[in-house]
């Protein structure tokens, strides 16, 4: 595995929380999109939209690898963060075409898309603000 620093190099010191952070928004996604998909709480959640709970139980494990790679400040923790929140800005994009267009939704789900597009944008720019103040080799 590529760590993007050397000992010499300084990395703010709020990159393991941000990547601890990650690491429990990801597993939150997965428990909170496996009890609904596998564990029986799929009638009970109203009028979920399949496409959007399958992106966002499958990102949940994306999450977690790239909070990981923020924590060991990796070089792939950059593309894969903007890779998360540009996948997650395109599905939200969708979503909203689809309840636009008709589609029943639930008002929990724009909140969710919603928060989750802000917390990986600002993720993305965070480690690409990191990279900068530790003068690391960056990964694009």
């Amino acid at each position: 595995m590529s760590v993007a620093t050397t000992p010499t190099q300084e990395w703010p010191k709020w990159t393991t929380p941000l990547g601890i952070a990650a690491v429990l928004f990801g597993l939150m996604t997965l428990a909170s999109g496996g009890l609904v998909l596998f564990g029986g709480y799929h009638t009970a959640m109203g009028n979920i939209v399949p496409f959007v709970l399958w992106f966002n139980f499958l990102s949940g494990f994306f999450y977690a690898a790239a909070g990981v790679g923020i924590i060991l400040r990796a070089n792939w923790s950059l593309p894969l963060s903007l890779l998360i929140a540009g996948m997650i800005v395109g599905v939200f994009a969708v979503l909203l075409y689809a309840v636009l267009t008709g589609s029943a939704y639930e008002t929990r789900t724009i909140l969710a898309m919603t928060s989750r597009a802000i917390f990986w944008l600002s993720t993305a720019f965070l480690v690409a603000r990191a990279f900068r103040q530790a003068k690391a080799d960056f990964p694009l």
